[in-house]
């Protein structure tokens, strides 16, 4: 259990929130993690594993001509594959990993490659109507090490936009307490 995962939770609890995980390269490792946090039944609804790619089109509705073109490894489909997930288990935030752990590059993606997505509800400051986003990442290491520093990465961006979330909110209602000001 890691203290992102704890706060993610932590979080989520106190805004009375849910969440859904897409995995591919991480195999069910950010999965693992949240569930580890004692009270996660509370906000973690499920996850779904879409390591093949036809799997990411059929269970998370990545749009097909994207994966054809594009292949897995793409910004796009992580966060069509977080959209994916949120709608298909029916929760306000979806997480995504996708990527290239090694030891061979894949779709003409290099090793380490890696994109982690989060979709949540839209927010009036986010100019996005979905409320996602993806960040790239480029990490060295073994297998292991980049699957996990995946796991920390999407985490990590859940947390930065749940904190910036709660923030707004926090900010929102002391404008109000302050007669506007």
């Amino acid at each position: 259990m890691s203290s992102t995962a704890t706060d993610v939770v932590r979080l989520l609890t106190v805004k009375g929130e849910t969440l859904a995980v897409a995995e591919s390269l991480t195999g069910g490792l950010v999965a693992a993690d949240l569930t580890s946090v004692p009270g996660a039944s509370k906000v973690f609804r499920g996850s779904v594993t879409a390591y093949a790619t036809d799997l990411k089109r059929d269970l998370l509705g990545v749009d097909d001509a994207l994966l054809t073109t594009r292949g897995a490894v793409d910004p796009q489909v992580a966060a069509e594959m977080a959209a994916g997930v949120r709608k298909a288990l029916g929760t306000d935030w979806g997480i995504a990993t996708t990527g290239v752990a090694g030891p061979e590059p894949q779709d003409g993606q290099a090793v380490g490659t890696v994109f982690v997505a989060v979709d949540g509800p839209a927010r009036a400051d986010s100019g996005s109507a979905g409320g996602g986003k993806v960040e790239a990442l480029r990490l060295n290491g073994d297998r292991a090490e980049i699957r996990r520093e995946s796991v920390r990465s999407v985490l990590a961006l859940l947390l930065k936009e749940l904190a910036s979330e709660q923030t707004g909110n926090e900010r929102a209602q002391d404008t109000e307490r302050n007669g506007g000001f």
